[in-house]
């Protein structure tokens, strides 16, 4: 693979932001890049912030992560300084998420299953269960899109404001969110699709009768200026690169069920021929 041809060409650097689903999208696109295009790939996770920065000073090729539109005010300060190459995947979601799984693990006489312990359905209902909630809301990093939409507008338009939006990592709401299950505690997430969580738990989203969430969301590819004649084969295919959501949550259930993410998406690219070709026409 380390031919002196393959050294010659130049390094396509992708920034990233450590969600599984931008794992996913990254590791397949670093794959196609070094395994078929014969480039060096270097991948780097940033926060949301640091990689719209990134990409409009040029030190990054392209991010696979703008979430739109969640991260509509990052991307409206930027916009001007990037080329957008639309979406590399469509019909995904963001909300407030709660489990709905059953208050014990054992069946009712009928044989089905008891009811969800958490008996909720709305966006609107937050406010009436404020002790079960322990005044919180899980979320993810303080300066994603979602955190921003949470702070600036459902919050104050639910009357939520009580309420403590709690900030971390996507690895932390889960681990809360599969403690709380595992102890049948009350607890709301922000969640989006596509995510393996939806496979391991019974989980769903709350009405959002507001609409502040919006009424779905597409992950664009954004390139720095420059890239189309730079690399011109490097950027007509993350131009092509799209794929639907269950096509990413074949490659996201491997990648929770352990390996590593570039292997992972070399067997992806294995189980998805045509997918891959079609991006490099």
């Amino acid at each position: 693979l380390y031919t002196p041809a393959y050294a010659e060409k130049k390094t396509v650097r992708i920034a990233y932001e450590e969600w599984s689903s931008e794992i996913a999208s990254t590791n397949l696109v670093k794959a196609v890049i070094r395994e078929k295009l014969g480039h060096k790939c270097i991948i780097k996770r940033m926060s949301v912030t640091d990689m719209y920065e990134a990409i409009t000073k040029g030190s990054q090729d392209a991010m696979l992560a703008a979430w739109l539109p969640g991260q509509t005010t990052y991307y409206e300060k930027f916009k001007d300084r990037f080329v957008d190459l639309g979406p590399n995947l469509e019909g995904g979601r963001l909300g407030l998420v709660v489990p709905q799984v059953s208050s014990t693990w054992l069946l009712s006489q009928d044989g089905q299953h008891t009811e969800a312990y958490m008996k909720i359905d709305s966006i609107e209902e937050i406010k009436d269960h404020y002790d079960e909630f322990q005044g919180k809301i899980i979320g993810i990093e303080s300066d994603s899109g979602m955190m921003t939409i949470m702070r600036e507008k459902l919050i104050p338009a639910y009357g939520l404001e009580d309420f403590e939006l709690i900030p971390g990592t996507e690895v932390s709401m889960t681990a809360e969110l599969a403690n709380a299950i595992k102890k049948r505690k009350w607890i709301v997430v922000l969640g989006w699709t596509p995510h393996w969580k939806f496979g391991r738990w019974k989980l769903k989203f709350l009405e959002d009768p507001k609409n502040i969430g919006g009424s779905g969301e597409n992950i664009h590819t954004l390139v720095r200026k420059g890239l189309k004649e730079d690399m011109p084969e490097v950027y007509k295919f993350l131009d092509n690169f799209n794929w639907s959501p269950e096509e990413m949550e074949q490659l996201l259930l491997w990648n929770e069920m352990g390996g590593n993410p570039y292997d992972n998406a070399k067997r992806w690219m294995r189980a998805n021929p045509k997918a891959v070709e079609s991006w490099l026409k």
